[in-house]
């Protein structure tokens, strides 16, 4: 059975989301959704089964009599270069819903820039950069950058503490890196693992070093 018109209506108040939020992300019109709410016309399974899956995709769990609720914990695994993207997508979902900062630790920008590609850097950075700021630590000495600096802030990591495993902080999840023959992402929604790893990040944050503005600037 599908969802509900008051499931829909309440995953979107949950996420805070308008009727042209949930538009953007189904491919659905607004007339269609806002028709649909209001029980003014049927829509077909395919539709609802669309809906659900981008509720879903972002926490929500469908419940028994229209009930529903944001899912407290959750682990995910994304895998090779296209699950690379979807993780992409899901940090841009994140951060579009509760935007702050982004924490990202241990990094070599070669190996993310070989499994997303310029271009969809490039796509990423101007979608994100409108509701996220970047802090972004790595190896000692290392002058590859992706970011620009007008939405991030880079700084060097003792060569000691520098660990080939990378990991993001956004929002409430934690993000842990494996990259073998292709990339491995594990995204923990844990926001007590979320809190730990973000106080950790700090302390190294405020004790590495300032790269010189002129070498960021041509990295």
């Amino acid at each position: 059975m599908g969802i509900t018109t008051a499931q829909i209506r309440g995953a979107r108040g949950i996420l805070n989301w308008s009727q042209s939020d949930l538009s953007e992300r189904t491919g659905i019109s607004t007339t269609s959704i806002g028709a649909l709410e209001k029980g003014t016309t049927q829509a077909r399974e395919s539709t609802l089964t669309k809906i659900q899956k981008v509720f879903e995709d972002n926490g929500i769990e469908f419940l028994p009599n229209d009930g529903l609720r944001k899912k407290a914990g959750e682990i995910k695994i994304y895998k090779g270069q296209n699950g690379f993207l979807e993780f992409y997508d899901e940090i841009f979902e994140t951060m579009h819903q509760e935007p702050g900062e982004v924490y990202v630790s241990n990094v070599d920008e070669r190996l993310f820039e070989k499994w997303l590609t310029r271009d969809n850097v490039e796509k990423h950075v101007v979608r994100i950069r409108k509701y996220a700021t970047y802090k972004i630590l790595i190896k000692s000495g290392d002058t590859y950058y992706l970011a620009t600096p007008d939405y991030s802030e880079y700084r060097w990591m003792p060569k000691g503490m520098f660990t080939s495993v990378p990991y993001y902080i956004f929002g409430d999840k934690v993000a842990l890196l494996l990259f073998d023959d292709e990339p491995n992402v594990i995204v923990l929604d844990y926001p007590a693992i979320a809190a730990a790893y973000r106080k950790q990040f700090t302390a190294v944050w405020d004790t590495s070093e300032k790269p010189d503005k002129k070498q960021i600037a041509s990295g």
